[in-house]
């Protein structure tokens, strides 16, 4: 195993550094080599800094609100909330946020056949290959990066704001890491694999 992916970690505290357009474009090259069911290719990244995260943040603050208010996306999922506060903090310290958008995507609000369904979960495997690769290829350049699922708490304010064709399906922000957080326990194998010979 390589040692990148050994020692990638969730950052959620980055240095005031910011990245060159070279190295968020590092990056994103690093998301399209992902695999892709039937090479279908099916991502969009929208790239947010500067001011442009600073009006994100504040969507992103109103959804979080919103879900508060009793108004929720996510009724059941309100435990959530104090973490998807401290994932806004560590989005404010980011330099950039990419968001990974499904542009053959359907929506989160649309019924769907049973093979619509399996396209959207293909579709989705293939936009998490490019995420996994991008926070990869940060961590083997000593940078941190952070997978973001809390968007959903704001998901309806976030696809307004970002007002593009496509599924909105996740954020990642990516700087210099101003930590260096432990290894978080994993499952051993023989809990999580049957082996058939």
């Amino acid at each position: 195993m390589g040692s990148a992916i050994e020692d990638r970690r969730s950052v959620r505290r980055f240095s005031e550094r910011a990245l060159s357009r070279g190295e968020i474009r590092e990056l994103l090259q690093s998301g399209i080599l992902a695999p892709s069911s039937k090479n279908r290719q099916p991502w969009k990244f929208v790239v947010v800094e500067g001011k442009a995260k600073r009006e994100m943040l504040e969507v992103f603050a109103r959804g979080i609100a919103r879900e508060e208010s009793g108004d929720a996306l996510l009724p059941e999922s309100g435990r959530h909330l104090a973490a998807a506060r401290v994932t806004l903090r560590a989005l404010e310290q980011a330099p950039v946020v990419i968001f990974v958008l499904n542009p053959l995507g359907r929506g989160l609000f649309e019924e769907l056949t049973r093979e619509e369904r399996v396209y959207e979960v293909c579709n989705l495997q293939s936009a998490s290959a490019a995420i996994e690769n991008m926070l990869i290829a940060a961590a083997e350049r000593g940078l941190g990066g952070l997978w973001i699922c809390d968007i959903y708490f704001a998901y309806r304010e976030l696809c307004e704001w970002l007002n593009t064709e496509g599924e909105l399906l996740a954020a990642v922000a990516f700087g210099h890491p101003e930590e260096t957080p432990a290894a978080r326990p994993r499952r051993p194998l023989d809990e999580v694999v049957e082996w058939r010979s």
